[in-house]
């Protein structure tokens, strides 16, 4: 499999999803609450449709599962399939808000070895497809994470899902020596760790794997690094397709 190839070839199509998720919001969204009390949008699924019908063009033998479909879920065997979350961060797609991301991870043999986020609001592009090779598209000029500077000595900065951190993570913040905690919820938190721009994100057991994928693909490209509390490595395809615990890591902080 030509992952560098496949990725290559979808960089266009996010890029043109963007595109329609923003045309979409433009005029106006419908939305609804899911069974699990989640928003979804018109935009969520309009999207999904976009971007799973190139992924199965480029790569018709490779199973999808996404956020918004139940196809492949009650697949126990999986070893090598896509992850995709067509809107993540719902909730500022839906309010106007700027940090929502389109994303799709490639797992191969359980574990990512390719991802895209694209940010459309931002419109900041990341993609990746193996070691050294992760990257961010932003004004027409590409940037390659895995050997972007990152200043030295500065002050340990991390993102966290919320502004209430619970005693476990503020034991690990303590123990790594951050000094700054910044919310955000979408995955674009993987990317700004992967730049460099922060320098980690630890989350107790929450979400799914389709909400990681990508951005674990990218991070780890870039240099930095994803575990468990427990330092366990983050693999693919679980019988419920839940996240573990996460502590994500900028090849600055290593």
């Amino acid at each position: 499999m030509e992952v560098k190839k496949i990725v290559e070839d979808l960089i266009d199509t996010f890029l043109k999803a963007g595109e329609l998720s923003l045309s979409l919001r433009e005029k106006g969204l419908t939305k609804e609450i899911k069974s699990d009390n989640t928003p979804v949008s018109n935009g969520d699924i309009e999207v999904n449709k976009f971007i799973t019908k190139k992924i199965s063009e480029i790569t018709p033998d490779v199973p999808i599962i996404s956020e918004e479909t139940s196809d492949n879920r009650d697949n126990a065997q999986l070893k090598d399939f896509w992850l995709v979350d067509p809107i993540d961060g719902t909730y500022d797609y839906i309010n106007d808000l700027e940090e929502f991301t389109i994303n799709a991870g490639l797992i191969i043999n359980n574990k990512p070895v390719a991802g895209l986020i694209y940010a459309p609001a931002k419109k900041r592009m990341f993609y990746s497809y193996g070691d050294g090779n992760a990257y961010e598209l932003s004004d027409e000029k590409t940037i390659n994470l895995s050997t972007k500077s990152i200043e030295k000595n500065r002050p340990i900065k991390f993102i966290s899902y919320s502004n209430k951190l619970k005693p476990e993570i503020q034991k690990i913040y303590q123990d790594i020596g951050v000094t700054e905690n910044v919310k955000m919820k979408s995955s674009l938190k993987f990317c700004v760790v992967a730049a460099g721009e922060y320098d980690g994100y630890v989350a107790e057991p929450r979400a799914y794997e389709w909400d990681i994928a990508a951005g674990h693909a990218i991070l780890v490209s870039s240099g930095g690094t994803i575990t468990d509390f427990n330092g366990n490595e983050i693999l693919y395809g679980k019988e419920d397709l839940k996240n573990p615990s996460l502590i994500l890591k900028s090849k600055n902080i290593l």
